[in-house]
């Protein structure tokens, strides 16, 4: 994860956000598990970010 540049990072976080909120109303599992998934990803793309710069 360290040699991922943040944007590739917050674009994957996004999408997990996107794909979540389609499928809310019928898997919540998964929705919960994207939701996730996104927050640390943005989390580690915030850190590799103010890490190298």
């Amino acid at each position: 994860m360290k040699n991922i540049a943040p944007i590739y990072l917050y674009m994957i976080s996004v999408a997990c956000f996107v794909i979540a909120n389609l499928i809310r109303e019928q898997y919540r599992t998964l929705y919960y598990a994207l939701l996730i998934v996104g927050i640390l990803l943005f989390f580690i793309g915030f850190k590799n970010r103010s890490k190298k710069g």
